[in-house]
């Protein structure tokens, strides 16, 4: 069992010594929990917890990472955005809906039927008895109409950007580098905190599901000079990359990720940029840290820092570089892989390999704050892990699905992936964590590739008329076939 007593007797102590306001254990133990929900994009696993990268600076992320279960396997079920999102929002997979591809805020509901029946995640708080709050990006842009009770809106673009591109200018995306602007108020990202900041030093009637969605690292990686100034380039240490890695998956594999609007690893080494991209992306990861830090110091000041659940999570993962491309957009580790930690009431400090979908996220705040189960849900309470985080019983996987029918699995060990047209890969991340080697044509693993394989979706929905996609030739194409 989650001793919650204990947890609030040890936050009550810490948050008094630092001279901070807090509830009463009786009062807390009474009082309905309270949900801070935050989201950063396009967040990979560079973060000081996470061992990402050696250099990074996160303190603030760190800080949360040391009260909470922090899930070292956690995988989107879409390697893109609007996608990812919305499985997690509506706690449906993108097979079952046919979300592959973007989609905008306000056609979330007409999308599929499940979508247009099913609440989405902050509704269901709604309906329950809180009070729902969200400011920044938490759906593909910021909520549908009336998903959230209070709005602080939504943040029009990822800017500010310099009037001239500084390094990148191929069109079909915002990719570019470099320090812009000069203060930190002008990132959008400020705002979102102070906003958030503000509703947490609030009292509330109700408890309250509070939601911030903070854009850095997006693309442009674009932060005031200061956080540049913190990882001279000649300094930082690269990716591991391996040239020819593709040589050995199928083709399908190599036209599913090609991103021709983007840079490769070749291009960057070649140019003599990818420290500065490397520079840029901790920057932006290291401004977004500070930001968060703001939100969560508002929390420890709050009379709601014994009662609150915190989570954070990214909405998929990011190559730097890694098997010669930046971007998410695929099946493999680099985008798929995110940080999701969870602190709160009674959850005891641990890290966790068992594998994790941000789909599991519906389930598990409900299961935390004891709210109705969503019988239509089809992700699993953490609960479980949350409890043991070592040795739970999680026979699960991690299923992540990039257009239809082209599925990856991923457990403890291993990661498996199929195509739509039967190709596959294999991974063993016991002695290969880059993912250079397949292994899926080695007779020895035929045992391993059926159980996987055994975890792919029965249902592969159609492309939602609604959801979008024109990064690369093979998935434009892909959908229309696919309609």
């Amino acid at each position: 069992m989650l001793d919650r007593r204990r947890f609030l007797g040890l936050s009550a102590a810490a948050l008094a010594a630092q001279g901070c306001s807090t509830m009463t254990e009786s009062a807390a133990e009474d009082a309905p929990p309270n949900v801070l929900f935050l989201a950063v994009d396009d967040l990979n696993t560079w973060l000081g917890c996470m061992g990402g990268h050696p250099q990074a600076s996160t303190p603030k992320i760190d800080r949360l990472a040391a009260r909470s279960v922090v899930f070292h396997n956690a995988h989107c079920q879409a390697p893109i955005c609007g996608p990812s999102r919305a499985s997690l929002m509506s706690g449906f997979l993108p097979s079952t809906t046919g979300i592959y591809g973007q989609i905008r805020d306000e056609d979330l509901r007409e999308a599929s039927p499940e979508t247009a029946s099913t609440p989405f995640l902050p509704e269901w708080f709604g309906r329950n008895g809180y009070h729902t709050m969200a400011v920044g990006k938490l759906f593909h842009h910021h909520a549908p109409e009336d998903a959230f009770a209070e709005s602080g809106g939504r943040v029009a673009g990822f800017g500010p950007r310099p009037s001239k591109r500084m390094q990148w200018d191929r069109k079909g995306t915002s990719t570019d580098w470099g320090p812009f602007p000069e203060a930190d108020e002008e990132m959008p990202d400020s705002g979102t905190a102070k906003w958030a900041a503000e509703r947490l030093q609030r009292e509330h009637d109700q408890p309250f599901f509070l939601g911030a969605g903070f854009l850095r690292p997006h693309v442009p990686w674009h932060v005031p000079k200061k956080w540049f100034d913190m990882f001279p380039p000649d300094e930082l240490q690269m990716p591991p990359y391996q040239p020819g890695d593709q040589d050995d998956v199928p083709e399908i594999s190599r036209r599913l990720h090609a991103l021709p609007m983007m840079p490769t690893a070749d291009w960057a080494i070649e140019s003599g940029q990818w420290r500065n991209i490397v520079q840029a992306y901790l920057a932006c990861v290291c401004f977004v840290d500070a930001q968060i830090g703001k939100v969560l110091d508002a929390l420890d000041a709050s009379s709601h820092a014994d009662n609150t659940y915190v989570v954070l999570w990214g909405d998929h993962g990011y190559h730097i570089g890694e098997k010669n491309r930046f971007g998410k957009h695929s099946v493999w580790e680099e985008a798929t892989r995110t940080p999701l930690m969870i602190a709160g009431p009674g959850i005891a400090p641990g890290m966790t390999r068992k594998p994790a979908g941000l789909i599991d996220l519906y389930p598990t705040l409900l299961d935390l704050c004891g709210l109705p189960v969503n019988p239509a849900n089809e992700g699993r309470s953490l609960r479980p892990v949350l409890d043991d985080p070592a040795s739970a019983d999680w026979p699960h996987v991690a299923l992540t699905t990039y257009g239809r029918n082209n599925h990856s699995v991923r457990d403890e060990r291993y990661r498996y992936i199929r195509y739509e047209d039967g190709a596959e890969e294999l991974y063993d991340h016991e002695d290969d964590a880059h993912e250079w080697n397949n292994i899926a044509d080695n007779p020895i693993h035929d045992a391993t590739r059926e159980r996987l394989a055994s975890h792919l979706p029965e249902v592969n929905a159609p492309w939602s008329e609604k959801s979008v996609y024109d990064y690369n030739q093979y998935l434009t194409d892909h959908r229309k076939r696919n309609l």
